[in-house]
């Protein structure tokens, strides 16, 4: 999937409109981690140092379509400014009269910030009314936000149609080889490593996975409703009952293909969360009254040594409650297994949320081959999923 690359366009001179994801975490009015500003900055650097000027739009939470100053970007000034060394103007709305006055007084080499999106209901509604007032503010159209790109929202996909090129940025760019990497012709053995939650978020990744990698190693809360569904005591686990006909279809259909499927063999099992350290299991099964909350030992050197063979490796989902102390062994000592494959040679590409911020936890982030931004971007792409904010932009001659 090769798309026209910012890189590529003439923008000295131009003003460029830049879909960014600014959607950080916030805490007492100031950004808590500014990992998706750091990630961006690569492509409005290359901006400004050929000469443009940027107009910035991103999102940031669920205002539902109202001014509400809980969720104004103005926090993410201060940070961006650092990053780029230079002074960032805020505009106090997004679209209107005033913003439209600021855009065209933005200094050679300057920027302008716009206000949240989502104050307006129009973004949401990909209305092509809304799209054309943010395209009125620019020559130039880049989107580098993955993050959003599953979303045909205004500034993502119906303000495309008002330019000639729009172009993705060098994140999206990245974001979008990386992932491909894994959907066309993956080196083998192909390992996916899933955990989280629930199986019913990746009914749909885990039917594409299926027809491409070798092994899929199971943990997180997940892995009770495939281990219920084996019959296996799993005590008080998060076991999602109605879809244990869907664990047993998905593991017939893996033998089918000759995938293996590797589930817990021990696990960390405590009475409750605040339990932490709990306690190790004899084996598979649960204590009645229990709930599990890591992998134990004997799992996770069973998912590390098939990791260490691997020659692709696809992340999603925590593999226990890492956030905790004494449950987070497990998820690290598969995350460093990860590690030591890719420093072996093997692509690793970590599928964004909770994934990522465990490698950030672990200091992990530069010994992974490429950490999306975008959760469930990235999980409707490896889904087989046409993303709009993809599909919009134009192709690369």
């Amino acid at each position: 999937m090769k798309k026209l690359g910012v890189s590529a366009l003439g923008v000295s001179g131009k003003t460029v409109l830049v879909r960014v994801d600014f959607n950080v975490p916030m805490a007492e009015g100031r950004v808590a981690d500014d990992r998706r500003i750091r990630e961006t900055t690569p492509t409005l650097r290359m901006i400004l140092e050929r000469g443009g000027r940027l107009v910035l739009a991103s999102h940031l939470g669920r205002p539902k379509g109202k001014q509400d100053p809980r969720y104004s970007l103005a926090p993410c000034r201060e940070p961006l400014a650092w990053m780029l060394g230079r002074e960032v103007t805020m505009s106090p709305d997004c679209v209107g009269a005033e913003t439209k006055r600021l855009a065209g007084q933005i200094a050679p080499g300057g920027v302008l910030l716009l206000e949240n999106l989502r104050f307006h209901a129009e973004e949401e509604a990909n209305d092509a009314g809304f799209a054309a007032s943010l395209a009125s503010l620019a020559d130039l159209y880049v989107n580098d936000a993955f993050g959003s790109a599953h979303r045909a929202h205004a500034s993502v996909e119906a303000v495309c149609r008002k330019f000639q090129t729009p172009a993705a940025g060098l994140l999206m760019e990245r974001e979008i080889e990386y992932l491909s990497r894994l959907l066309e012709a993956p080196a083998r053995p192909y390992v996916a490593v899933l955990g989280g939650a629930k199986v019913s978020d990746k009914i749909e990744l885990l039917d594409s996975l299926l027809a491409r990698v070798d092994s899929i190693l199971i943990g997180g809360a997940m892995a009770y409703t495939f281990l219920k569904a084996r019959g296996v005591e799993t005590g008080s686990s998060l076991v999602e009952a109605d879809k244990l006909d869907l664990a047993r279809a998905i593991e017939e259909q893996a033998r089918s293909r000759s995938v293996r499927i590797l589930l817990p063999v021990d696990h960390v099992e405590a009475a409750g969360v605040n339990e932490a350290p709990g306690s190790l299991t004899p084996g598979e099964a649960i204590t009645p009254g229990h709930a599990g909350f890591d992998i134990g030992p004997r799992t996770s050197t069973a998912f590390a040594g098939v990791l260490a063979g691997a020659r692709t490796i696809l992340w999603n989902g925590p593999l226990g409650m890492f956030e905790t102390r004494g449950f987070a062994t497990g998820t690290r000592r598969v995350a460093q297994a990860i590690a030591a494959a890719t420093g072996n040679g093997a692509l690793s590409v970590v599928g964004g949320g909770d994934s990522a911020a465990a490698v950030k936890a672990f200091h992990l982030e530069s010994a992974m081959s490429h950490i999306s931004t975008g959760g469930g971007a990235s999980l409707e792409f490896l889904s087989g999923r046409r993303l709009p904010g993809v599909v919009a932009l134009a192709d690369a001659r």
